[in-house]
């Protein structure tokens, strides 16, 4: 079922919307020689080291855009998100830049805190499958589809899975949250 938007697309951006929607999962080749550099990047964030988090960011995509025959793609961590009105920026995907540029933030706007291990690790994937729409999939632009949040939704839990980690936070009770 396509999103509300759907129907303001011209015909050309509702073909490609349909042919994001197909593709729900992305199959990583060898997510154990991921583990380590996701546990990296874990512990890279927790510690709060702009620096560091970018070299771990930038190591864990490489492998990744390894896996599934892509490009690379080059990482920024900057510090505090920038906000407005309207929230916060979490991520962004610059296809102009060679190579394709992906940005992220590691500390929330308001209070500057380091943000939550995974929600950090779905922002990073959430950019970088705008960068698999471009050059995997080749399509002319990138839509959030439900496929696309399906997407990074089995590619984070592939990651987590193997670096041993919930793919869901739990609360001290068990509870999701």
């Amino acid at each position: 079922m396509p999103f509300a938007y759907f129907s303001r697309l011209t015909r050309a951006q509702q073909r490609i919307y349909l042919a994001s929607d197909a593709v729900t999962t992305l199959r990583l080749s060898d997510t154990g020689a991921l583990a380590p550099l996701v546990s990296s990047l874990a512990g890279m964030l927790a510690a709060g080291k702009r620096p560091a988090v970018e070299r771990a960011s930038q190591a864990l995509l490489d492998g990744i855009c390894r896996q599934l025959a892509l490009p690379p793609v080059a990482v920024r961590v900057l510090a505090a998100r920038p906000s407005n009105d309207y929230g916060e920026l979490h991520g962004l995907y610059e296809s102009a830049c060679s190579p394709p540029r992906l940005t992220v933030w590691m500390r929330t706007a308001a209070r500057g805190q380091v943000v939550a291990f995974r929600s950090f690790l779905r922002t990073l994937l959430h950019e970088l499958l705008h960068h698999h729409d471009f050059e995997g999939l080749r399509l002319a632009e990138s839509f959030h589809t439900q496929g696309f949040f399906q997407r990074e939704a089995d590619l984070a839990r592939q990651l987590l899975t193997a670096a041993g980690l919930p793919p869901v936070a739990r609360s001290r009770r068990g509870e999701a949250r």
